[in-house]
């Protein structure tokens, strides 16, 4: 790999849809990134569960939001919104939704959630 590489998620090397969901994946070298957008009244438990598989979310995500609000339950009990600004870390075992009307969108650089997330 040389010692920079640069690529554009308007151009990424993998496009995931399901329901609601638009997930774009860049691969640089060992590393993969995604954009992550999630329409209004999408849900994990009802957009990605029948894709995954798993009764709740188990990737691990480490991130930051761009535009949106998303609200994460975790199976420990803890809530907690993300809107644009924020970074984020969201551990395995939970369930996640868009707030409001606008679409959610977010920065993903845990490269194995980037290279699995919303893929079958």
């Amino acid at each position: 790999m040389a010692g920079i590489e640069k690529k554009s998620f308007e151009s990424p090397d993998e496009v995931r849809t399901p329901d609601k969901t638009n997930v774009a994946v860049v691969k640089l070298g060992s590393v993969s990134a995604g954009r992550l957008t999630a329409q209004p009244g999408w849900k994990w438990s009802e957009c990605i569960k029948p894709v995954a598989g798993t009764d709740s979310c188990q990737a691990h995500h480490v991130g930051a939001v761009v535009s949106g609000q998303m609200h994460i339950a975790h199976e420990d009990g803890t809530e907690v919104e993300v809107g644009p600004g924020d970074a984020y870390v969201i551990e395995p075992g939970h369930d996640a939704w868009v707030i409001g009307d606008e679409a959610f969108v977010a920065f993903e650089f845990d490269s194995k959630t980037a290279q699995d997330y919303a893929s079958s």
